[in-house]
């Protein structure tokens, strides 16, 4: 009896717990139920901590373009007496460095990112401080140009053009390719020694290598310290480390250097016509210098009629240019109509509306150089007056030579057998400084016709002032000589005259005199 109890408790136990389980396995709930169900199991399950993401920085992430650079500068600064000279240089001329920020700002982010495209150093990005200062316009003693300031034959052979209308080695955007192209090639040619290179780029891979090649059979180091160079070259690595460590340290050496922001500022637009600077300038929107301090390789009014005819443009302008120069059906550039005169030629009537030849062939589908009296030619003109165009290549050159240099200024006419050595003995003045005052390169080829200006210096204590005397009555180039206290030679000079020339009343002579000893 006591068997059959505990057996029939067990099966009342088994049949509750059978029970219980189907009651809850028949229990349903609505979807929404379910739903809400499922959501508060995942609220409790996956509670996790709140992580902080600490942004990572990088140097494209900077606002200052400097600090972009100066987070990949990579090159050692040594302990060096010539870079401690040119460091010591920067911080004692601040200004400096600010005119150089103030030049820099429209192209330095443009310049960043190519050199960080090819993956070189960053100290590239600054060898136009060195090189140029940040001058689009700079041109050298040894007849380099632009921010890169390539001489024209390395700037032919990187592909750079050079003619009347257009140097692609003030181009901006094409000399900076080609100089990168340059130091990659030159870097490749000295075995991946980037100091090798950038002295080879600043006097030629020759020197460096015979260089090399004279410490070697000496058993002397090569490395670029140990070198043998030019005066110019082994200063010019040396700075370059110089300012981009003064850069970098610009805090620790109390260097205040206006920031250039992190963002594009300009961009390339292709016209694909000849553009007149000053129209270009009001489709865009854009001042005149503006426009030109972006697009220095522009040499005269237009951009060229054959090759290159692109503008760099502020990203903000460029909408506003394309859609004018759409809305004026693509025309570039003004066109007149000249009736030709006896004694035109085509030469003649080119230089008169500040042209070339080749231009107003193409616009009147000439293929020689005949032309004849009566016929009419359309002519490409300036939509503006030429001295409205004040950064082209004549204006410069007229600001340049009118700059205040001595005393007085002469004027020489360049003729047969003239170089600035024999010009500059027959004036008593320096050649360089003769190249200098009137925007050249004691190299540059001269022609015959053209004008030089010669600045001369008075006596100790001289006063020079420049007069214009009207002749009269009786006057001889010796009687005028004698009352201003000069001499016919000078004034046979001064007036471009010949010593047996004759006078007559009326006309005027410059003279240069000494108010000090002369009442005029």
């Amino acid at each position: 009896m006591k068997f059959r109890y505990v057996l029939v408790g067990s099966m009342f136990l088994a049949g509750c717990q059978l029970t219980g389980q189907d009651d809850v396995a028949t229990t349903t709930n609505t979807p929404e139920q379910q739903e809400a169900l499922l959501t508060h199991e995942k609220a409790e399950n996956t509670q996790v901590e709140a992580v902080v993401v600490t942004p990572v920085i990088t140097p494209q992430s900077q606002e200052d373009v400097w600090d972009r650079i100066t987070m990949q500068l990579e090159m050692p600064v040594p302990e060096n007496k010539r870079v401690q000279y040119y460091r010591n240089w920067y911080l004692k001329n601040p200004l400096h460095l600010q005119t150089v920020a103030k030049r820099a700002e429209p192209f330095l982010h443009l310049i960043t990112e190519k050199v960080e495209e090819r993956g070189i150093p960053l100290e590239i990005a600054l060898l136009p401080v060195v090189e140029s200062s940040f001058d689009q316009f700079a041109y050298s003693h040894g007849r380099a140009a632009g921010l890169w300031q390539f001489v024209p034959d390395t700037g032919r052979r990187f592909g750079l053009e050079q003619n009347w209308w257009y140097d692609g080695r003030r181009d901006v955007v094409a000399s900076t390719d080609a100089a990168l192209d340059l130091l990659e090639y030159l870097h490749k040619k000295f075995d991946g020694d980037w100091l090798h290179a950038l002295a080879a780029y600043n006097t030629g891979e020759g020197r460096v290598f015979r260089a090399i090649r004279n410490n070697k059979a000496k058993g002397l180091p090569t490395d670029f310290w140990s070198l043998s160079l030019p005066k110019e070259t082994r200063g010019y690595v040396p700075k370059l480390i110089a300012v981009a460590d003064v850069i970098k340290n610009k805090d620790k050496y109390g260097l205040s250097i206006t920031e250039v922001a992190n963002k594009p500022v300009v961009e390339l637009v292709e016209p694909n016509v000849q553009m007149d600077l000053a129209l270009a300038a009001n489709y865009a929107g854009l001042s005149l210098s503006e426009l030109q301090s972006l697009n220095p390789a522009y040499n005269h009014w237009a951009t060229a009629p054959d090759g290159v005819t692109h503008l760099l443009l502020p990203k903000e302008n460029i909408a506003r240019f394309n859609a004018q120069l759409a809305e004026n059906n693509n025309q570039g550039i003004k066109v007149t109509r000249y009736k030709v005169k006896s004694g035109d030629s085509l030469g003649l009537v080119a230089q008169r509306h500040n042209t070339t030849v080749k231009l107003i062939q193409r616009a009147n589908s000439i293929k020689g150089t005949s032309i004849r009296v009566g016929q009419h030619l359309i002519i490409p003109v300036a939509l503006q007056d030429e001295s409205q165009y004040a950064l082209s290549a004549p204006q410069r050159l007229a600001k340049m030579t009118s700059k205040k240099r001595g005393d007085y200024k002469l004027t020489h006419t360049v003729a047969r057998g003239d170089s600035f050595w024999t010009i500059s003995r027959k004036h008593g003045v320096s050649h360089g400084e003769l190249a200098r005052w009137n925007g050249m390169s004691p190299k540059d080829p001269l022609r015959i016709g053209q004008d030089l200006v010669v600045w001369k210096k008075g006596e100790d204590g001289a006063r020079i002032r420049t007069i214009f005397y009207k002749i009269r009555e009786g006057d001889s180039l010796s009687s005028i000589a004698s009352r201003y206290g000069v001499s016919v030679t000078d004034l046979v000079k001064w007036n471009a005259l010949k010593k047996s020339a004759y006078i007559k009343p009326g006309q005027k002579l410059k003279l240069h005199i000494d108010v000090t000893k002369v009442s005029a």
